[in-house]
């Protein structure tokens, strides 16, 4: 006898391109319904801190970056302060974030070349957004999409293993999954999409032990049954305000 999930993985298995299509587009509307308060969960008040916030995001939580950066934008509110930063100082505030030393390293000299090459401002281009230390195409596509309302999709941890379990793309490499993800949505949803994927990621779908008999796009998901199904038990899973609704 199939399994839950084998049964769920089986129902999509002859899909068309246009049913795959029409199928992530109401996940989307099902997710934007669900998380209708999603955004970038970085605290920022601008293009600089918003990129340096997601570079020292790499490896580590939304939550553990804000708790440090107060603390660093108050001494260094720009690029300029940032850029004449001792070390030191950025490695003792940043400790928390993890990695802190590469991570000091990236961003003060991530600050030096936009005082050099962009008057301290940060360009509202991917191209050169991706040359710069610690930044690459996730990077620069959160602060494309937050910032300058320039669409892009958001290819972190979370986005990469909901895609999959969704059947939206086979492929581990984040280019691939970016170009077979943006193919089924216009581009003017990819940031709010990557915004609710990823709140998903977080609250239910979770990468060890998802909370399938919780999740509200089950019936549509080819990955469905892979996690707890008792609805009961599933609840518990729930984290952030979902756990709180679910009290």
């Amino acid at each position: 006898m199939l399994s839950v999930a084998e049964k769920s993985a089986r129902r999509f298995r002859q899909e068309t391109p246009l049913g795959l299509t029409r199928r992530a587009r109401k996940i989307d509307r099902i997710l934007a319904e669900t998380y209708p308060d999603a955004h970038a969960e970085l605290d920022f008040e601008n293009a600089f801190e918003l990129l340096i916030a997601t570079v020292l995001s790499a490896q580590t939580t939304d939550i553990r970056v804000n708790s440090v950066t107060p603390a660093l934008f108050r001494a260094y509110p720009d690029a300029f302060a940032l850029a004449e930063a001792a070390p030191g100082d950025v490695e003792e505030i940043i400790r928390p974030t993890g990695f802190y030393r590469a991570k000091a390293a990236n961003i003060i000299r991530l600050a030096q070349q936009l005082v050099e090459r962009w008057d301290g401002e940060v360009p509202g281009d991917l191209a050169a957004l991706v040359k710069l230390p610690g930044v690459g195409r996730k990077t620069a596509n959160v602060v494309l999409g937050n910032a300058f309302d320039v669409p892009g999709l958001t290819v972190d941890t979370h986005f990469a293993r909901l895609t999959r379990r969704f059947g939206w793309t086979q492929s581990e490499d984040p280019l691939r999954i970016e170009e077979d993800v943006a193919a089924l949505f216009p581009a003017k949803q990819w940031t709010m999409l990557s915004h609710r994927v990823i709140w998903h990621g977080r609250r239910i779908c979770h990468a060890r032990r998802p909370a399938c008999g919780a999740c509200p796009i089950a019936a549509l998901c080819p990955s469905f049954g892979t996690g707890e199904l008792d609805p009961d038990k599933a609840r518990k899973l729930l984290r952030f305000e979902l756990a709180e609704e679910a009290k």
